[in-house]
């Protein structure tokens, strides 16, 4: 506790230095102007944490305490009276909806925010509470790129601390991973990455059914963002692929062809099935609503999108569904990492070649993970992916125990095979794929290997 306490010390008092004062009216924000616009009451504490969140990230703070810290700012600004931050132009539309369609001056709401801030900032200084650190080992390699594209229109959120953002107290660790992967724009990818994750926390099933405030909080995510498409003339739209871990139950949902998979004991486990014009279910969906499916280059939903369900596209709706699936499934501790990426990346790399490539990435980094998502975006780009890409690769085991099991019990990694090859020869590995020429990666020269020992330590730089 008393490191815990010196760590986030150091950081506050900084904060404080910086900002001595609460922000009086009309001085600058200490975060960009860009997104201070209106807000719904729903956007607001998806975008306010999200402001906090770039404002402590780029000063240094620990995501821990950057997450507690954003949880008790935004639930002194949800308890006060918004009225005051009222427009004078109110859009409605119907009765029941003033919530959703009165429209709040975002400028003067964040700088009261920064100000609930900056206040517990001071009292956290004085006293920091007790802060809850993740008890479950996951380790997060991710890598983004905008390839040859244009535009970088990707977006990914990492929340291992979605208990402290949402001030979760029971003895249950949960963690949230998405992927975004936007069209016509960036917009909706951002507004997802902003937005969804605080849905989900707070839905008010999350603790008895997270699977359930998972699925749904795509369709109130899609229609948040509709409404602001309406009202801001925005036509962009995004798939999305998401997993909330909560304990011992893994739950994912998606829209679109962004996907998730897992590796299980060295095995490629499949979670799910993308939204894709040519699924016979999604055609049929499409047709009876009036739309129609055709090809032109790709299966196409009315000859323009080429996938059948995402959040936006406001133009292409009902065609394309905001309709999320979902699944949830029991984690044994067998599990070795879960991959999240878009259509850049699953469209060239097939999961099978997955193990093989981050296994061949442990072999030369002696059991380290954090860059393996860098290997897998080069290996997209070198099989021809021009979009961009995005891979998020979480650890549920040590990369290093994982590296170890394989090569000291290789039957049952179905990815690869051992061998021995006697006094004479090195010894190699071959590295199985779908019925063409196996990969060999020649390790290091020793007569004897002892396999019971950490083997990485005797692993060298490969060679074909």
């Amino acid at each position: 506790m008393a490191l815990e306490v010196e760590a986030s010390a150091t950081p506050l008092n900084s904060f404080l230095k910086d900002f001595p004062s609460p922000l009086g009216p009309g001085e600058p924000l200490p975060w960009s102007s860009a997104g201070s616009g209106a807000l719904s009451k729903a956007e607001v504490p998806g975008a306010l944490a999200e402001r906090a969140r770039s404002l402590l990230d780029g000063r240094g703070v620990s995501p821990l305490l950057a997450a507690s810290l954003i949880h008790a700012a935004v639930d002194e600004v949800l308890q006060t009276d918004l009225t005051e931050f009222e427009q004078q132009n109110v859009e409605t539309e119907g009765e029941g909806d003033e919530e959703r369609f009165t429209l709040l001056d975002g400028e003067s709401l964040q700088r009261c925010f920064f100000n609930k801030l900056r206040d517990v900032c001071f009292e956290w200084q004085k006293q920091l509470p007790p802060l809850r650190p993740v008890k479950r080992f996951l380790l997060v390699s991710i890598h983004a790129i905008r390839n040859t594209r244009r535009k970088m229109e990707d977006r990914h959120v990492l929340l291992p601390e979605f208990n402290q953002l949402f001030g979760l107290s029971d003895d249950v660790d949960r963690a949230y991973f998405a992927v975004f992967d936007g069209h016509g724009g960036v917009d909706a990818a951002n507004y997802s990455a902003t937005h969804l994750h605080v849905n989900v926390g707070l839905h008010e099933d999350i603790v008895k059914n997270p699977a359930e405030a998972l699925k749904c909080s795509f369709q109130k995510t899609d229609e948040m963002f509709l409404f602001k498409a309406k009202r801001e003339k925005l036509r962009s739209g995004t798939t999305g692929v998401t997993a909330l871990i909560v304990g011992n139950k893994l739950h994912i949902a998606w829209l679109g062809d962004s996907q998730i998979m897992l590796v299980q004991q060295g095995k490629a486990v499949t979670l799910m099935e993308p939204h894709k014009p040519e699924r016979e279910d999604e055609r049929a969906r499409i047709e009876t609503l009036g739309g129609c499916v055709t090809y032109m280059d790709c299966w196409r939903v009315n000859g323009t999108l080429g996938v059948s369900r995402a959040i936006g596209d406001i133009c292409q709706k009902p065609y394309i569904s905001g309709d999320a699936d979902g699944e949830s499934f029991e984690l044994t501790g067998s599990e070795d990492y879960l991959l999240l990426a878009c259509d850049g990346f699953f469209d060239v790399i097939k999961p099978y070649e997955v193990v093989d490539l981050v296994l061949e990435h442990l072999m030369q980094t002696k059991g380290v993970g954090l860059k393996a998502a860098e290997r897998l975006v080069a290996a997209a780009k070198e099989n021809g992916s021009s979009d961009n890409i995005t891979v998020l690769v979480v650890f549920l085991r040590d990369p290093q125990d994982i590296l170890a099991d394989c090569l000291r019990d290789p039957k049952n990694h179905g990815a690869v095979v051992l061998e021995r090859s006697g006094f004479s020869a090195k010894p190699v590995m071959t590295c199985k794929t779908d019925g063409t020429k196996p990969k060999r990666l020649v390790l290091p020269a020793l007569l004897n290997w002892p396999l019971t020992q950490e083997p990485w330590a005797f692993l060298g730089k490969y060679s074909t």
